[in-house]
């Protein structure tokens, strides 16, 4: 019986240099592989050994197709046909990207019995190397491990300037590559966010680039502001080169890709012609569905805009200053309506007064007045949206919904007091606090968490404070002859120390530092920063340490804040403990048999 695979293509790919034009090769499948994703949030990938017949080679599956895999289309020893990939180099070795394909059918027996083709193909065969199209890039570029360039479609190797790289998927990406071009959409950007502290000033911005077949996010500091923040439009098509990949940071974006790109001084981005390029990718959950969802969950929405509520404002905790807020109303066909809250200048230039249906990609689910949504820094809002769901969603209301009346989600839940205990449905896990990007925002987040104390910085635990009896607690500088308060224009024989302590806590998922001030602080050491600072500069050691030591390993309920930070022009998070008390050990214990009983054996 004669082979239905493409035999040869595996050597010829491997000599390639870029992507075989138009070729949709016949290959079996010998072994799935799951790569776990590096963060609870990301996304898992599937190494894939494709077989010709006569020789083997890797290859990686695109993320989209991953189901094919989970529901088992995709397994040992089936046949299929690549109707769209791409090749990459990865630290010299040929990998196969597959961006689509089609399961041809087969009586599931292996054929023939094929080599590894990087052991056993040490030269490309005439045959193969006549046919390799001549590669479109620079005769300059590093070449023994070039990277691919997409030929499927017709593309070009990007603008036409010297040292660009070939076109790659976003999806092909890593930090291996040298030199490579993506050819994207804006789907996001955000605005310009400034920041002052003792090392300087400085600016960022991000925007979220998406192809075929994924998206990633990018990020430029300071002169890449300048340079790009005015070039770069949500909608538009742009060809980008010459910056760096780097390894996500999970806690600053919802973007489902493991790596990013920072901006650099080189970096080239030129716009782009080519509408072929997708537009944004939804996963609309509907209004009616919200009540499913769990607090802080991001998902994507699109409805009618019923109502417009005026501009108010709310004052941040952060920096004690007033930040524009706006409230809408959405609806749609569930009967059902739910409220979303637009922040800073989305806010204030938000003028839709006409019922518009907007889309909405990536809001947080809020859990107030039973069901809310609010729309942060990465999340997009697209106005009447040229999609079917926005069609259907105008056809519908200007038929009937625009006389119909809309439930509203309603909260069920208790109001309790602040000092509360937290019930443990609502405790949430170190790991959840990161996956979940809380304080990634333009706001601070708030939440709950039970963790054991794992270590504490003894070196600086707190600092000299203003001693005015009326609670100035401001920093104070020792200038020789007393302790000067600045602010209250006095001077002290000697400061009163208040807790700046910071604190190492973990749970079964993650750890992180937190920053524990005074009166939590105080709570937690047993001691007051004043006597223990007493003993540090008597040099009474044992009693300093033991301290420490003794609260150290003990399990604490920590009532959070996380909020936005910058350092050496990096943006992080910085979680600063608010409250803190013994865990409820009867009421976790009757929740968990709760949970128990619920369950099916």
């Amino acid at each position: 019986m004669a082979s239905p695979l493409s035999v040869g293509f595996c050597e010829k790919v491997f000599h390639a240099d870029e992507t075989p034009e138009g070729e949709q090769p016949v290959l079996q499948i010998l072994n799935v592989k799951k790569i776990n994703a590096p963060g609870a949030s990301g996304a898992d990938r599937y190494r894939i050994i494709l077989s010709d017949g006569q020789y083997f080679i890797q290859s990686m599956l695109a993320t989209q197709l991953n189901d094919k895999v989970e529901n088992k289309e995709l397994d040992k020893h089936v046949v299929v046909k690549l109707t769209h990939f791409v090749l990459n180099a990865v630290q010299g070795r040929k990998l196969i990207i597959i961006l689509d394909l089609n399961v041809q059918p087969w009586n599931g027996e292996k054929i023939g019995d094929p080599k590894n083709v990087e052991q056993h193909s040490t030269a490309p065969p005439a045959a193969a190397a006549a046919a390799a199209p001549a590669p479109a890039a620079p005769a300059s570029r590093t070449t023994g491990a070039a990277p691919a360039r997409t030929g499927s479609n017709n593309r070009s190797a990007g603008p036409g300037k010297d040292g660009m790289g070939p076109l790659y998927p976003i999806e092909g990406l890593s930090p291996y590559q040298n030199k490579w071009t993506i050819k994207a959409r804006v789907t996001q950007k955000s605005d310009i966010k400034h920041w002052s502290n003792q090392r300087g000033e400085g600016k960022l911005f991000s925007v979220t680039f998406m192809d075929e077949t994924g998206e990633i996010r990018a990020t430029g500091f300071n002169d890449a502001v300048d340079r790009f923040y005015e070039l770069l439009q949500e909608g538009k098509v742009y060809f980008v080169s010459r910056a760096r990949v780097n390894i996500a940071k999970k806690q600053f974006s919802n973007v489902n890709n493991e790596y990013e790109i920072m901006f650099e001084n080189s970096t080239e981005i030129d716009p782009c012609d080519d509408d072929s390029v997708p537009q944004v990718k939804y996963n609309f959950k509907g209004i009616g569905e919200l009540g499913d969802c769990q607090k802080d969950e991001l998902c994507d929405v699109i409805g009618v805009v019923k109502e417009v509520h005026e501009l108010g404002s709310v004052t941040s905790k952060a920096t004690n200053k007033p930040f524009a807020k706006r409230d809408i109303q959405l609806v749609d066909q569930s009967g059902q309506s739910v409220r979303l809250t637009l922040w800073g200048k989305q806010a204030e230039t938000f003028n839709h007064e006409d019922q518009p249906v907007i889309a909405f990609k990536g809001v947080k689910v809020g859990d107030f007045g039973g069901r809310s949504l609010s729309m942060f820094s990465s999340a997009t809002m697209s106005v009447n949206p040229d999609i079917a769901e926005a069609h259907a969603l105008r056809g519908w209301y200007d038929a009937e919904g625009q006389n119909k009346q809309f439930q509203a989600y309603t909260n069920s839940m208790a109001t309790r007091s602040d000092n509360a205990a937290p019930r443990p449905s609502e405790l949430k896990t170190i790991g959840q606090a990161k996956d979940e990007q809380l304080g990634m925002g333009e706001k601070t987040d708030y939440f709950t968490t039970q963790a054991t104390i794992a270590f504490i910085k003894n070196e600086t635990f707190s600092y000299p404070a203003c001693a005015n009896p009326e609670g100035c607690n401001k920093k104070v500088l020792d200038n020789g002859d007393g302790w000067l308060c600045e602010k209250c224009d006095r001077k002290w024989d000697s400061p009163i120390h208040r807790y700046i302590l910071s604190l190492n806590v973990l749970d079964h998922t993650s750890s992180f530092w937190i920053t524990a001030f005074n009166e939590v602080a105080e709570q937690i050491m047993g001691v007051s920063a004043n006597e223990l600072m007493r003993l540090k500069e008597e040099g009474n050691d044992p009693e300093f340490s033991k301290y420490f030591q003794s609260a150290a390993a003990k399990t604490w309920t920590f009532q959070m804040m996380a909020k936005q930070d910058s350092y050496n022009d990096q943006v992080r998070v910085r979680y600063q403990c608010r409250r803190a008390g013994p865990p409820d050990y009867p009421n976790d214990s009757a929740y968990l048999a709760q949970m128990i009983s619920q369950m099916a054996f």
